[in-house]
């Protein structure tokens, strides 16, 4: 239980930075768009 409420408190932390550091928010963004970029497999 208390290792769940430690869990919510540190997303929640994360969270509230990130809405206010929009540097972070853009460098955040721009990580998950490479890690998903353009798909190797042929459609």
């Amino acid at each position: 239980m208390k290792r769940g409420n430690l869990a919510m408190t540190a997303l929640a932390l994360g969270a509230a930075y990130l809405m206010r550091n929009g540097k972070a928010r853009e460098k955040l963004k721009n990580q998950f768009q490479a890690l998903g970029g353009p798909s190797k497999r042929r459609s």
